[in-house]
């Protein structure tokens, strides 16, 4: 019998600030790269540094400009300077904003206590993608290296979103091949999980390891084709 053919996760590395590390994650696979404006959090790029990073990246990989409660104007600054394919929101914009652009757009749910992940999500029912990250109160709304319950993802919600499942929070090349292998999301996004580490080992956000990049990437596809291979 024939194998089954190897599922493909989109993998997307977010908190992108430099050419380099934007070059490393396409050369190692990556379908997406991530680039935040918002200036709350280190991995902030300005629009000169996006646009060096955008013009350098090959064909193929998706643009993907991250905001936290932007205004109207600070979203169309961004799409006016930078060529963003995808917008993602990672504060409580309304789907209605969200929508206002004319682009395609992911919506980033924080899977604290108390929240009905199917109720959240179909506030957004319109969103390209929804994304399930770790919440920390007093944190960032993304990126914090932490995890969450990945049974709060049930079979019934997974199967609602489908190809709209994005799963973050806490992944690394460690843990994220049991993340595809349990939850089958469309997409996985990473970013301190693939940073570089100071002396006490803590990420440097925004600062990309091209190490940890191609080991990610490559725990992704072995757990696409594992999947694959139990069909």
């Amino acid at each position: 019998m024939t194998p089954a053919a190897a599922r493909s996760t989109r993998i997307k590395i977010c908190g992108m600030t430099r050419v380099d590390d934007a070059m490393a994650a396409a050369q190692a696979g990556a379908d997406a790269i991530g680039l935040i404006f918002w200036a709350g959090t280190p991995r902030v790029v300005t629009f000169d540094a996006a646009r060096a990073i955008v013009a350098a990246l090959p064909p193929f990989v998706t643009v993907v400009g991250l905001f936290v409660d932007p205004t109207a104007g600070e979203v169309r600054a961004a799409l006016a300077a930078v060529p963003i394919d995808v917008l993602q929101f990672h504060g409580r914009e309304p789907a209605a904003f969200c929508r206002a652009f004319g682009r395609r757009y992911v919506k980033a749910i924080a899977v604290a206590d108390g929240i009905d992940l199917g109720e959240a999500a179909a506030a957004w029912d319109d969103a390209a993608g929804v994304l399930f990250d770790a919440h920390r109160p007093g944190d960032l709304p993304g990126g914090t290296g932490h995890s969450f319950d990945r049974d709060r993802l049930d079979a019934n919600l997974r199967a609602r979103l489908a190809t709209r499942l994005i799963v973050s929070g806490g992944l690394d090349a460690g843990n994220v091949g049991a993340v595809v292998r349990d939850l089958a999301p469309w997409g996985v996004d990473v970013s301190s999980g693939v940073e570089e580490r100071d002396a006490s080992g803590a990420p440097r956000r925004g600062l990309k390891d091209p190490a940890r990049v191609v080991e990610f990437v490559q725990a992704v596809r072995d757990a696409d084709a594992r999947l694959a291979a139990d069909r």
